[in-house]
Order: C-alpha cells, then sequence, then structure tokens
C-alpha cells in the first residue's frame, strides 16, 4: 500500500524544514505527500525574516479540499503558529478523524526564532490527546509537561511518561538537544512501556528541518507498517543516514538541511540493501571526513602545497600496494566479467600513480605509518569476498568526496586536476560496478563471512579517514 500523508504545516523556501522537507521524508518512506499550509514563513538556513498567516478561512477550505477527495491514511501536524489555528485545525480533526495523527509541536525554528505564540501553549497542550503521537525536542517536551528541560535521557523520558499517562498519547521524545555521544530518542505508550533508539551524535551544522523530517517519516511508516515502535526506530536511523549526509548537499550559510533522499543517492551508486546498510553505519566516519582540515582546505584551494604534495606521493605508494590487491581480487574472482573490472581497476590505479600524481611530486620512497597500516589491513583480509569488501571503500568514499568537492572546481583553482579525476563520471561508474560486485557476494556468503565484510568495510572507512587526516598532521618543509 502507497499512504496517503497529508503535511499540515508553514513553509521553508529554502526546502529544509516545513512542508517542503514534510513532503520529502513522505515520499522517502515511499508515500504519496499532501500540504496544507498554516503560515507562509520567509525564512533560510539563518533564520526567520518574517510569518504571513493565511486567513482561517481559508485554512479550513484547504483542509476540507483534501478530506472531502481523497482518503487520508496519516497526518503529521507542524507548525501551527497562534491559538486561531490551532483551534481550526482541531476542530477539522474532530470532525475528519484521521486514522492516524502525528503532532510535531513546532515551537522554537533551529535558528532559535519562536513559531509559536506564548499564549497558543495552553492550546497546543490541549490538541495532543488529538494525536496518536507528539514528536517533542527537550525544550518543547518541557513546555508541554510544565516542567524544567530535561538534561539527560533518564529525565526526558520521564517527562515523556508523564505527558502520555495525563494525555493518553504516545509520546516520542527527542534527545538531540541533550548532550554525551550519542543521540538518543525514546517512544513512551500511555501504559508506560517504552523503547529507545541511540545512535553516535554527528557534529554537523546540518540540523535544519530534523524535526519536521522526522514526524513526517513517522507519519509515513507507520501508515504503512502499522505498527508506531517500529516506524520510530526506522524513521530514527534513516534521519541519522540523513543528517549524516547532509553536508554534501552544500545549502545555505547557516543550519543546512538533511539529505531527505539520501538512500536513493546509495541506490544511484549502485549500492543494494546489503552495502546501504553498511554505507550508513560509517556515516559518522563519512561526516568527519568531509569536515577534516585537509578536505576543507582542499576544496577551498587554500590547502598548503607541500601538504598536498605530501598527501600524493603517499597516495602514489598506496595506489602501487593498492593495484596488487585489485590483482589479488582479479585472481580470486569466480566471474570473468569481475575478474576483469578488478583488472582494469589495478590498471587504473596504476596509471593514476604515474600520471597525475608524478605530475605534482616526486614518488615517495616509503610509506608513512598511516598508508602501511591501511594497506597491511587489504593485505591482511582474506578470501575475495572479504577482500573485495575492504577494497569497496577506496572507491566509495573518494568518489563521495570527490562529488562533494566537485562544486568547489573552477578555472584557476591550485588542484582542478584532482577534483575532476576523482569527481569524475567514469570514476563514479567504476564506484557503482565495484559496490555491485560487493552487493552481489554479501547476498550470497554465509552469516560469519558477510560479518567479516562488514567488518573489514567499516575498518577500510577508517583507515580513509587517518589517510585524509595525516597531510596536515605530518610536518612539511
Amino acid at each position: 500500500m502507497i499512504p496517503r500523508v497529508l503535511s499540515i504545516a508553514g513553509t521553508d523556501p529554502t526546502g529544509g524544514a516545513g512542508i517542503q522537507a514534510d513532503l520529502k521524508s513522505i515520499a522517502a518512506h515511499g508515500g504519496y505527500g499532501m500540504a496544507v499550509v498554516t503560515a507562509l514563513v520567509a525564512q533560510n538556513t539563518r533564520g526567520v525574516l518574517s510569518v504571513h498567516t493565511p486567513p482561517q478561512a481559508f485554512l479550513a477550505e484547504q483542509l476540507d479540499a483534501v478530506s472531502d477527495d481523497v482518503a487520508i491514511d496519516a497526518v503529521k501536524i507542524g507548525m501551527l503558529g497562534d491559538a486561531a489555528t490551532i483551534a481550526t485545525v482541531r476542530a477539522w480533526l474532530e470532525r475528519v478523524r484521521p486514522p492516524r495523527v502525528v503532532l510535531d509541536p513546532v515551537m522554537i525554528a533551529t535558528s532559535g526564532d519562536r513559531l509559536l505564540a506564548r499564549d497558543a501553549e495552553q492550546a497546543l497542550r490541549d490538541l495532543v490527546p488529538l494525536a496518536d503521537v507528539v514528536t517533542p525536542n527537550a525544550p518543547e517536551l518541557a513546555v508541554l509537561a510544565g516542567e524544567p528541560v530535561a538534561t539527560s535521557v533518564d529525565g526526558l523520558e520521564r517527562q515523556a511518561r508523564a505527558l502520555a499517562a495525563a494525555t493518553g498519547t504516545r509520546v516520542l521524545a527527542k534527545g538531540g538537544h541533550l548532550g554525551g555521544q550519542d543521540a538518543t530518542d525514546a517512544i513512551v505508550d500511555p501504559s508506560g512501556a517504552r523503547r529507545r533508539f541511540s545512535s553516535p551524535r554527528i557534529a554537523t551544522s546540518s540540523t535544519h528541518g530534523t524535526g519536521c523530517s522526522l514526524s513526517s517519516a513517522l507519519a509515513a511508516l507507520a501508515a504503512r507498517d502499522g505498527d508506531w515502535v517500529l516506524a520510530a526506530g526506522r524513521a530514527h536511523d534513516w534521519l541519522h543516514s540523513a543528517i549524516a549526509a547532509g553536508e554534501a548537499l552544500r545549502v545555505g550559510r547557516g543550519h543546512g538541511p538533511v539529505h531527505h533522499a539520501v538512500e536513493v543517492a546509495e541506490a544511484m551508486r549502485g549500492a543494494g540493501p546489503i552495502t546501504s546498510e553498511w554505507w550508513r553505519a560509517i556515516g559518522p566516519v563519512r561526516a568527519e571526513i568531509e569536515r577534516l582540515p585537509f578536505v576543507r582546505a582542499l576544496g577551498d584551494g587554500t590547502l598548503d602545497r607541500e601538504a598536498f604534495r605530501w598527501y600524493l606521493a603517499q597516495d602514489a605508494v598506496y595506489l602501487e600496494g593498492y593495484g596488487e590487491l585489485l590483482l589479488r581480487a582479479s585472481e580470486l574472482a569466480d566471474e570473468p566479467s569481475e575478474a576483469e573490472f578488478w583488472r582494469q581497476s589495478a590498471a587504473g590505479a596504476e596509471a593514476e600513480a604515474e600520471g597525475l600524481h608524478l605530475r605534482w611530486t616526486e614518488r615517495a620512497e616509503t610509506p608513512s605509518p598511516v598508508t602501511a597500516a591501511y594497506l597491511d589491513h587489504l593485505a591482511g583480509s582474506a578470501g575475495y569476498a572479504v577482500l573485495a569488501a575492504a577494497l569497496l571503500p577506496c572507491f566509495w568514499i573518494y568518489q563521495d568526496v570527490g562529488a562533494g568537492l566537485a562544486g568547489a572546481n573552477h578555472e584557476g583553482h591550485p588542484y582542478a586536476g584532482w577534483l575532476s579525476s576523482y569527481g569524475d563520471e567514469a570514476f563514479a561508474a567504476s564506484t557503482r560496478r565495484a559496490t555491485a560486485v560487493v552487493e552481489r557476494l554479501a547476498a550470497r556468503a554465509a552469516p560469519a563471512e558477510r560479518a567479516a565484510m562488514a567488518g573489514a568495510f567499516a575498518l577500510s572507512a577508517e583507515h580513509e579517514r587517518a589517510f585524509f587526516a595525516a597531510p596536515l598532521r605530518v610536518p612539511t618543509p
């Protein structure tokens, strides 16, 4: 079934929050999105400039236009703004009684701008019992509960339990505002039963519209699968991946949006269900790579030339060893087409070492400790499937970094040659092919071998991070 999900919310002309984010989230989870506008918001990633609230009669006409014609499977409610708007939406809910309602109690934007009038807070509290799930962050939960803002997950869960018991509504309390290494959400039902979902906290500014995106994903998933707890867990995991991929969008100069179509982007790279899961799992590592001083300076052209020469010299050493391991994969391959792919990739690695790198620098005599550790890891990967999984991040992460830096490439950029070599379509095609090979091998592998493949893939990603970090940690002449 394709769930028909209605978003009732404000707008965001930059597309990261509000109904624009809701529609992207709903589509990302297989739903058909519809939207009723409660407020026209002039905002961007740096803040809210102004808010225009349409007449209440027009809001009511929008709501009736949808419900009079379309069978609605779920409703997500976002920004309401004032007591009059809440009253209009409440009257429609009481008359139409949609089968599923998710209420995101939008009060303050990520930028810090207030989106709900203070005199409307009680009206919003009174709306909670009409929802199946309410999704407050820590400050919003404190307002709904009439208590100070929680400072721990236990405190957040205690407030959620009290609100659920008082209103008869499930509470998905979001812990993104809390400190700690992990970001933890907790869903609590009126009986007190609860479930927590945690993921490593990502140091990023791509957090614009996270609340909108999570609540609309939750509505679509619950309508599709019929299980609120399962939907909450899946929405949490998806949002973690979308946040990790957000900086690659390069949208705005403030709090950027999340990458709602992250799973579609992965599929376009040739990833399947297994490799996509591995890619999502290394999301924090990929986000760290994008923020490394070396990568940022490479993109804006301010990277020290000697640091770049050192990097290329070590990359040439690495590519020599990498090429030998690609040939080993070719020898181990059980499919002729795969053997040929690895052979061609080995030839490409050798040509890259001899070409671009030696135009910039002399070949290094010995590998650095970081280079040697990476090659040792690859060489120790036993068996065709595990070796292929270990080799894949060198394709995938380099292509991802290159694609992210492609927008910085321009005439006169001091490192245009490197940016174009790793950001071009030929390399992207090789990455898709390598990913498809590993996906095939993982799909047929026994559980123990698949686990070894996943471990080799994850460890290679960590070596990639160390390789990109090394040039600015090594003294240069």
